[in-house]
């Protein structure tokens, strides 16, 4: 998707016809099941899916054509692995131009492998960067908190995973109960994740944005950054030599 297209509800002509639209975002659904690559831009244009304009269309054109030129990309799952789980999280602070809702992005490695991803847009509006980032923790915790007790049924046990964040911020939050003065708007179901924290069962690492790969699921990305990224996530294309 193109960084610099400021998608939105209003701009543009209706489509005459959007149950073209529709179907066309039905199928790509499905397809995010194996293609972590395209989570973000279909999570975007299904936002749109009501009523669909011109500018949404061909966003979905560029989509497909992209598609169409790496039919051969999925993901890589290494036959000698570790049962490391490590998670990103990130958010796109009031990224959507009609409500000013976050996007959360998140995604969760067994060892080298992708196991979850997700791009979703947040339910509330965020005050400040650093509650859109901590919403984002706090719903990757639940993820991991579900894989473990998943895990744990294949005979798997696991008792900490390693939870990566390029917010600061966010990270004292969850880390450090002296910061309740400043998150009194933040509502208290999210600081369940400091409980997880003091427990050892969650460890909040901070990551330099330019490494945070979970960027692929919050914003639209530069083609290297985004073609560096996927590769980090695991995606290849077997019909390109590495």
């Amino acid at each position: 998707m193109d960084p610099n297209l400021k998608l939105n509800m209003l701009s543009g002509d209706l489509l005459p016809d959007p149950s073209m639209y529709r179907c066309l975002l039905g199928c790509l659904m499905y397809l995010t099941i194996s293609r972590s690559d395209i989570t973000f831009v279909v999570n975007k244009l299904s936002q749109y899916m009501q009523h669909p304009r011109i500018p949404h269309l061909d966003v979905v054109h560029h989509l497909l054509q992209y598609i169409k030129g790496t039919p051969g990309q999925g993901l890589h799952f290494p036959a000698s692995n570790s049962f490391n789980l490590s998670a990103y999280a990130d958010a796109d602070w009031g990224g959507c131009l009609d409500t000013r809702r976050s996007t959360s992005g998140s995604c969760v490695f067994l060892g080298d492998a992708l196991i979850s991803w997700k791009s979703k847009k947040q339910t509330t509006v965020s005050k400040s960067s650093a509650e859109a980032e901590y919403r984002a923790l706090s719903s990757v915790s639940s993820e991991v908190i579900w894989l473990r007790r998943l895990l744990l049924h294949f005979e798997i046990s696991i008792p900490s995973a390693m939870l990566f964040c390029d917010s600061k911020s966010a990270i004292y939050l969850a880390s450090n109960p002296a910061h309740h003065e400043r998150s009194k708007h933040i509502d208290i179901d999210y600081h369940f994740i400091r409980e997880l924290v003091q427990s050892n069962i969650l460890k909040l690492v901070h990551v330099k944005s330019q490494h945070q790969v979970v960027n692929v699921f919050t914003k639209p990305l530069l083609h290297l950054v985004f073609s560096s990224f996927i590769r980090k996530l695991g995606l290849i294309n077997i019909y390109f030599s590495t």
